[in-house]
């Protein structure tokens, strides 16, 4: 059977384009033609019938895969996870999960949502659905069947350690996640504010958490935009604006299309232009987050602290299409005040299976903040005092993604009914040698950075003749070099033990909980407060 006649209406479309002025509007047309040739033929031809459907959406995928990641084709089927994306909300339990081996476990329930009000734990392994077995099931999968509409019921069975197994119902609700998973006081004069992401709530919450702070006596604040990946552009203008007087412009858009070219400018009269701040990025520091921080060290209204940002310049815009399907697509760049574009990656002048390469040195423009500072584009948001990321050691990058120090904090959390205060609970001595004689037990496979370094020297000699040469030295090096889990527990302890009384937090006290805890091993809200004491280090950076 012929397949149809969708096709005309997008001829249609192209040839009024072209009456618009578009120089390559029968180079489009011509390429149309030939892909709905090639889609009938598969229709009338092919060996098997061809699955339509998954037919144009890997079509449709692969088309825009050679543009950039961030323009994207919304299946019909796909909406929910893109109104969670916009609104932060979708119909579902309100935990998150882990896959553990074979077996998904709720790593930590959203505090206050129906699976923490049902008796849902962290490290309850998920059995089955409403009958359904979760075994073996991607965690894909295990998120789709926990989602649903509001007001649905369904029957989680779990395996709990120590109780056994057991059937829990649970209600579904309408789940947002917050913008804002924490904001309080550091200390006596300092507030502190966590923002996740930037939904249609964003700016709202910051305006709220603000207002409590200020009655709780806050006379600094640090804003923590660290693993923020952006959101919508309107509200990191909204959040700038309670810092920045009215009418100043915080970002421009330049685009191919002029009318999608944009100055936004701040409308509302402030909350604070006096307010001490310091705002803390970090590589997952992106797009509606780079915003904010740039627009703020632009017109030196902030002192910018942490690693060097993303660097996505780049703006999107959502389009409806029919059978409710939608695409979102980049339309524009985006410009801070000084003129800076942070965009990062040039995605358009890669050749065909070219991963993006970072815009050239040689490209890179040195900008002038309003105070007389230079910046750059082309490389994110450069903080204005840098912290080193310290790296984890292998032993503990291995505890974690193996999932020890999780279910050493699941067992504990069993054994121990109450902890203190998060910021002040503190692992024992007993408690860190009952971990040490449980990950002794487990089948560790690791290597050091220095094992790795002497066998690639080895190969080299031996290559050059000298193996024998350096044979004794070589043996007494590698020896003190190559894993020994216990040595290595001892030696990494204090950097385990913060990782182990984090999860540990966690699980009591939740996000928040995790939250607060973190702040004690945070280097750069240490920076943060120590720019606030003393006001004339704060005023030099920012050139006041």
């Amino acid at each position: 059977m012929k397949i149809l006649f969708f096709n005309i209406i997008l001829f249609i479309q192209l040839i009024s384009f072209s009456a618009l002025g578009q120089s390559n509007g029968f180079e489009v047309l011509k390429n149309l033609e030939i892909m709905d040739q090639v889609y009938e033929h598969l229709d009338l031809y092919f060996v098997d019938e061809p699955k339509n459907g998954t037919l144009s959406k890997t079509a449709i995928d692969a088309m825009l895969k050679e543009l950039d990641p961030y323009t994207v084709y919304y299946h019909e089927s796909d909406i929910e996870d893109y109104r969670m994306m916009t609104t932060g909300q979708y119909g579902g339990i309100g935990a998150l999960i882990v896959k553990i081996g074979s077996d998904t476990y709720i790593s930590e329930p959203y505090e206050g949502n129906p699976a923490e009000k049902n008796g849902l734990k962290a490290g309850d392994k998920i059995l089955s659905i409403d009958g359904k077995s979760m075994l073996n099931k991607s965690s894909d999968e295990v998120s789709s069947a926990l989602k649903g509409p509001k007001g649905t019921t369904i029957k989680i069975e779990i395996e709990r350690k120590i109780e056994g197994r057991k059937v829990i119902s649970v209600t579904r609700d309408e789940i947002k996640i917050p913008d804002v998973p924490y904001f309080g006081m550091i200390d006596k004069k300092t507030g502190y504010i966590k923002l996740n992401s930037f939904t249609q709530t964003a700016a709202s919450d910051i305006q709220s958490a603000l207002s409590k702070l200020k009655g709780d006596g806050m006379e600094s604040l640090v804003l923590d935009l660290r693993g923020n990946g952006g959101g919508l552009l309107i509200e990191a203008v909204k959040i700038v604006n309670f810092f920045i007087e009215k009418n100043q412009v915080v970002v421009t858009t330049k685009g191919r299309v002029k009318e999608e070219n944009s100055v936004y400018k701040t409308l509302d009269v402030p909350i604070d232009l006096n307010l001490p701040l310091c705002v803390l990025i970090d590589g997952g520091s992106a797009s509606a987050s780079e915003i904010v921080a740039g627009s703020l060290q632009d017109l030196d209204r902030a002192v910018i602290i942490g690693q060097t940002s993303f660097g996505k310049g780049l703006v999107q815009r959502t389009y409806d299409l029919k059978y409710g399907s939608k695409i979102k697509v980049t339309i524009a760049k985006y410009y801070t005040p000084s003129g800076r574009c942070v965009q990062r990656l040039e995605y358009y002048d890669k050749e065909n299976g070219d991963k993006a390469k970072d815009v050239a040195d040689s490209l890179l423009k040195t900008f002038k903040t309003k105070n007389g500072r230079d910046v750059i584009d082309g490389r994110g948001i450069e903080p204005d005092i840098k912290i080193e990321l310290l790296e984890l050691s292998r032993l503990s990058a291995l505890l974690l993604s193996e999932n020890h120090i999780f279910s050493y904090a699941t067992d504990y959390a069993f054994k121990n009914p109450k902890i203190s205060l998060p910021g002040e609970f503190k692992l024992s001595e007993a408690d860190f040698l009952e971990f040490k004689a449980y990950i002794i037990k487990q089948e560790l496979k690791y290597t050091t950075a220095s094992e790795e370094f002497l066998s690639k020297m080895k190969e080299i000699a031996e290559k050059e003749g000298f193996s024998k040469d350096i044979e004794i030295e070589y043996n007494n090096m590698m020896s003190k070099v190559i894993p020994s889990k216990e040595r290595d527990l001892e030696k990494y302890k204090e950097e385990i033990c913060q990782m182990l009384e984090n999860e540990i937090v966690s699980r009591y006290y939740f996000q928040k909980g995790r939250t607060i805890d973190s702040f004690r091993n945070d280097e750069a809200i240490k920076k943060a407060l120590s720019l606030f004491e003393n006001s004339s280090n704060y005023n030099t950076i920012l050139k006041k």
